[in-house]
């Protein structure tokens, strides 16, 4: 993306990154409380400010949506796990759906044996690095669906896909985090983060250039 147009018209693609940022310094810090729970979800919420703000379709709808779901998640995370996963869950399910109603024309058969490996193998990691849990596996089904729909929706796939496939391995960090330590635990929210920003970004540019032609 050039350097001027993420300055003079994107600033909440900025401000997204700064937050992120921030939170990824201070997440060790003495912070803590709920600074630090609104600090972490509000990365992702000004990403979901830019689709909305960007692009008023449908499609655009449904990405800040999804957004939201999961900048709530995001900030629910720090507090209260479980409801973290719900509305990580229905972030995950409204991209589904916003990639299956996108899909792209003749794809390629590499593209769909991607797309499949995507499906297959992200449950199934999911389920060993948790020791056999169902529904860490259940949730890497939705995720490794998502990441395959993204694969093969019409959208940039070198940016929307690369993005989901960036989550996923980010949330493959977290399940193994109990193994991997700091490593996995620092590394995981750059991925997370970055692979939602590809995402947002590539959709709402797609839909702008179908917009303008």
């Amino acid at each position: 993306m050039p350097k001027r147009a993420l300055i003079e018209h994107r600033p909440f693609l900025l401000s997204a990154i700064t937050l992120a940022l921030t939170y990824f310094l201070l997440r060790d810090s003495a912070l803590g409380g709920i600074w630090l729970m609104l600090l972490k979800g509000a990365g992702v919420a000004c990403l979901a400010l830019y689709a909305f703000l960007r692009h008023h379709g449908v499609d655009a709808r449904w990405l800040g949506f999804a957004l939201v779901c999961f900048a709530l998640g995001d900030a629910a995370g720090q507090v209260w796990p479980y409801p973290a996963l719900l509305f990580a869950f229905l972030g995950l399910v409204l991209y589904l759906g916003l990639f299956l109603r996108n899909p792209r024309r003749n794809p390629t058969s590499s593209q769909k044996g991607a797309a499949v490996a995507l499906l297959v193998m992200t449950p199934l990691l999911f389920w060993l690095l948790s020791g056999g849990n169902m529904q860490a596996a259940i949730y890497g089904l939705t995720l490794g669906a998502m990441a395959g729909a993204a694969w093969m929706s019409r959208f940039p796939r070198y940016r929307v896909g690369t993005g989901a496939v960036l989550i996923v391995a980010a949330g493959l960090l977290g399940a193994a985090s109990m193994s991997a330590g700091v490593f996995a635990w620092w590394l995981g929210w750059p991925l997370y983060f970055i692979g939602q920003f590809l995402i947002c970004t590539g959709t709402i540019q797609q839909l702008k250039r179908e917009h303008r032609a």
